[in-house]
Order: structure tokens, then C-alpha cells, then sequence
């Protein structure tokens, strides 16, 4: 297979043989690699046809080579690919997030999400002057060493105090920094009226996913969410919604337009471009203006805003914005959600999946709903053979090693979903036969 053969040669260059090190596919023990892209559809190397239920982790919001974007990157390439500059299209895609997200009165773009909530918590810190963040368990806000703990490697020790032991994901992050991040149970209101008001003086920002997607959908109990913004308020703590996933994913105003409850600063990342690298920090005028030109806190980069990456997101951002966008995305939803939860059932395999809008979690082996991260009650050797079996019939489902989300794009199909769920059923199938 040329897959085999490119992964031969790929391993001599990149470390692991690939790029990136969540490209590779434990379950195939290499990356899938694929020839094309459209729509609601990939191509591997091999000529096997996918219909994509990962969508570049959600990226892809749009679909692959949606003629939008497309046509937009074009424009970029005919202007110039104008680079660390500004143009009259940066305003405009501004403008179509303020429009859009409840708390972005101002808006500054970076180029990745991880960037973004790096940009976020500076911003707080620097408003506040305060150094401490408060993460929940199992909310995922990027790669950098500030917040990169307690998301998916384990649980950690819970303290008389009721706050967690932070533990880092990833080998070099300084143990010192975990001085400064307080991690705390998802949903958990009390213990967090508690530890927030006992270090109300040292914390600078609460930030959270209002849907925790890094563990496949594990929503905010709304009157959690409300309580948080009500301690926040009181104790002069900046709210951060990491919406790099729930942005834009079931409204255009994303998790706080869905909730009604309205953060000081938000990220934005993956949908706000679909599929371009970009990514923003967005919030309150006051609090935004802590950044330079304006004020003495820095965020700034060569390639933050790129025109290629502002005009595709431009494109995006008004095709999400047209009347009947997101009646689509919830018709394929409901139809996507309701006929997997039929699928458990009639296969006889313990399950529940979790979705709002296009993204979703499986839980195989769950039998309640989950509310939070802790000890997951997922059947990890359920779930590899069911996304094997996903796979071998041509339903793209990514795996990192743990549960994630999944989800489709703008241009899938009524039809796209029903392929999708007779393969859904098909897998299932295997999985009851060997449980």
C-alpha cells in the first residue's frame, strides 16, 4: 500500500513520521494519508473514500475546499499575500465577530488557539494584577505551559481543600508553574464558591470550556455556569470562555450565545476560519485595551492576521452568518444523535452519546449521563474497535488515546448522515459480537 510506503519514508525525516504528533493514528499505527479533500468527503493515498466525521478536529467547520474559501484565498493570492500588515478585510472580519459573539467588543486575531489562551490569561493577568488561573479538570486551552494540565492524561489527587493536583501533559513543562494553576471539578459548585473565595486575592482568571469537547461533549450545567459568572463579577476575576471548539459550533454566537451567559474574554479558533489557521482573543473594550498599541500588555506576530487567513475567515464567517445555516447544521444533528442512540439499542451495547450542534462525544459503556471528566465510565476496548470498525467501512474517525469529540461540517448531507449511521450500526455490531 502506498500509505505503508510513505510512512516508511516519511519516519527517515519526521520524527515519528509525521508533522504533528496528534496526526498519527495509534489504532493504524501510522497517519492516514490523504490525496484530496471536498466537501463532506477524504481521500486517502490508497483511493479510499471517507466521509469525514473528524473534520480536521473541527476546523473544517465548512466542509474541505468549500468554494467560499476558496474563492477568498484566491483574492488573497492576487493582492499579494500581504504579511505583518493590515488591510481593509481585517476590520471587516472584526467586525463580523463582534457582531456575532455576545462579549467581543474588541477583537485581536493570533494564529492558533493555543496562541489565543496564551493571549488570553496575559491579558488577565495584566488587567488584574494577579497571576493565578483557575482550570477545570479535563478542559483542554492549548499547548503552551501556562494551562497545560489536568486534561486528559489521568485524574488527579483531590486535596482537603477540594482543589486537584495539578499534573502537566507533557514532559519539560516546568513543575513551578503548577504554582500558578488552580484546577478544580467540572459542575462542581460548591467546592468552587469555596476555593474562589478563599483565593479571590491571587486568582486572575477562571477560564473553561462552556462545552467541555476535549472529552467528547460534556456540557456546563447552566446554573454552574450562571453561579461562576456571578463569583467572578463579585470577586474582580476575568472570565475566560475558551470557545476554540464551541465557537460558532451550535449558534453563531457559540457557547455563551447557547447559554445566555456572557464572559469577560473569549478565544476563538478552528470554526472562526474553516479550516485556515487563525484564531482570535476577543472581550471587553476595557479589558481588551490592556494590550499594545493601547496599553503596555504585548500580542502581536508576523504571521497574527495573515491576508490569507483573514479573507478565508471573511468567507466563513459570512456563509455561517446566511439565513438557514444553522437550521441545517441542527436538522443533521438531531437526525445524527437520535439515530445513534437507536443504534446502541438495537445492537444491545451499553452507550450515550453526547451532542451539541456539529460536535459530539460516544460514550461506549457509559449508561448515564456525563456531567464531568472524573474516572470517565468509557470501555476503552469498546470504543478501539468500534472506531476500527468505523474505519474499515469508511467512516473517518480520528483517535488520540482517549475519548475525544467527533463531528461533520456545513456540507454533510441528510444522505452523508444516514451512510454514516448504517456504518455506525455495522460497528456496533462488532462490538457486541466480541464484548
Amino acid at each position: 500500500m502506498k500509505s505503508d510506503e510513505l510512512f516508511t519514508e516519511a519516519q527517515k525525516y519526521l520524527v515519528g513520521g509525521v508533522g504533528a504528533g496528534g496526526r498519527f493514528h495509534p489504532l493504524l499505527s501510522r497517519p492516514v494519508y490523504f490525496s484530496r479533500g471536498r466537501g463532506s468527503h477524504l481521500w486517502d493515498v490508497d483511493g479510499k473514500r471517507y466521509i469525514d466525521f473528524f473534520t480536521g478536529s473541527g476546523a473544517n467547520f465548512l466542509g474541505h475546499d468549500h468554494p467560499a474559501i476558496r474563492k477568498a484565498i484566491q483574492k488573497a493570492l492576487d493582492i499579494g499575500i500581504i504579511c505583518n500588515g493590515e488591510t481593509e478585510y481585517h476590520a471587516r472580519l472584526a467586525g463580523l465577530v463582534s457582531e456575532a459573539v455576545p462579549c467581543a467588543e474588541k477583537v485581536r486575531f493570533a494564529n492558533s488557539g493555543t496562541e489565543a489562551t496564551m493571549g488570553a490569561i496575559r491579558i488577565a493577568r495584566s488587567f488584574t494584577k494577579k497571576y493565578k488561573i483557575l482550570k477545570f479538570e479535563g478542559h483542554f486551552h492549548g499547548m503552551h505551559d501556562y494551562l497545560w494540565h489536568n486534561c486528559s492524561s489521568g485524574v488527579g489527587e483531590i486535596r482537603e481543600d477540594g482543589t486537584i493536583t495539578p499534573f502537566p501533559e507533557s514532559a519539560g513543562v516546568p513543575e513551578v508553574l503548577a504554582d500558578l494553576v488552580v484546577v478544580l471539578p467540572f459542575n462542581d459548585i460548591n467546592t468552587f464558591a469555596r476555593v474562589v473565595r478563599a483565593g479571590k486575592d491571587e486568582l486572575a482568571a477562571v477560564i473553561m470550556e462552556p462545552v467541555c469537547y476535549n472529552q467528547g461533549c460534556i456540557p456546563s450545567d447552566l446554573g454552574f455556569l450562571r453561579e461562576v459568572r456571578n463569583l467572578c463579577t463579585e470577586h474582580g476575576i476575568v472570565l475566560i470562555f475558551d470557545e476554540v471548539l464551541s465557537g460558532f459550533r451550535m449558534c453563531r454566537g457559540g457557547g455563551q450565545e447557547y447559554y445566555g451567559v456572557t464572559p469577560d474574554l473569549c478565544t476563538l479558533a478552528k470554526a472562526l476560519g474553516g479550516g485556515v489557521p487563525i484564531a482570535a482573543v476577543c472581550g471587553n473594550a476595557e479589558i481588551m485595551s490592556s494590550l499594545n498599541p493601547v496599553g503596555r500588555t504585548v500580542m502581536s506576530g508576523t504571521y497574527s492576521g495573515h491576508l490569507t487567513a483573514v479573507m478565508g475567515a471573511v468567507a466563513c464567517q459570512t456563509e455561517i452568518a446566511k439565513p438557514g445555516f444553522y437550521e441545517h447544521i441542527n436538522v443533521l444533528a438531531d437526525r445524527l444523535y437520535k439515530g445513534i442512540t437507536e443504534a446502541l439499542q438495537v445492537c444491545g451495547v451499553p452507550g450515550i452519546v453526547q451532542g451539541i450542534g456539529a460536535r459530539f462525544g460516544l460514550y461506549l459503556g457509559a449508561t448515564e449521563p456525563v456531567t464531568h471528566c472524573r474516572r470517565l465510565p468509557v470501555n476503552r476496548e469498546m470504543e478501539i474497535r468500534f472506531i476500527k470498525g468505523c474505519l474499515n467501512r469508511g467512516l473517518y474517525l480520528h483517535d488520540y488515546g482517549h475519548t475525544m469529540h467527533h463531528g461533520f461540517s456545513a456540507q454533510h448531507s441528510v444522505a452523508d448522515i444516514d451512510e454514516a449511521l448504517n456504518v455506525t450500526e455495522d460497528a456496533l455490531r462488532d462490538v457486541k459480537a466480541k464484548c
